[in-house]
């Protein structure tokens, strides 16, 4: 093989890459959703799913939080930050222990998530209605075995 059969640059085609498709995919959905949330109470995507995971799992700490969802530390951290400074997310100790905080969503918090949550399945429900049952089922499981670790 000579220099001149090589080609100098193998760009990637995003537009066939799973994980760029993926994540154009979460981004489009989770922007539409944003959109609503944000205005009307001032939180951030990554703040909503910090609530989010605070009202399906209480008393966990900004560490299991990021273990939940994957999101990176810091913005975890600064979300918290935002969100006890804001009344939305009470932090508390856990079981006396002042080396372990835990967090769970305030009566404010609650009350947003209850507005919001509802917005949240409507948009996948919109969604979702692209596709039958079928493919659906088939979305969900295929997601499923990606997901796994």
């Amino acid at each position: 093989m000579t220099l001149e059969t090589v080609p100098a640059h193998a760009p990637l085609e995003l537009e066939h890459f799973l994980p760029y498709r993926l994540s154009i995919l979460s981004n489009t959905v989770s922007q539409s959703i944003a959109t609503e949330y944000q205005d009307r109470f001032e939180l951030s995507m990554t703040e909503w799913r910090v609530m989010t995971i605070l009202a399906r799992f209480p008393e966990i700490s900004a560490r299991e939080v990021v273990d939940r969802s994957a999101m990176d530390k810091v913005a975890v951290s600064r979300a918290v930050a935002r969100l006890v400074n804001a009344g939305r997310v009470d932090r508390g100790i856990h079981d006396g222990d002042k080396r372990r905080s835990v967090l769970q969503l305030s009566e404010t918090g609650w009350a947003i998530h209850d507005e919001v949550a509802p917005l949240a399945r409507a948009h996948e429900r919109d969604l979702l209605a692209r596709l039958d049952e079928g493919e659906q089922a088939q979305l969900n499981s295929i997601l499923d075995k990606l997901l796994a670790p």
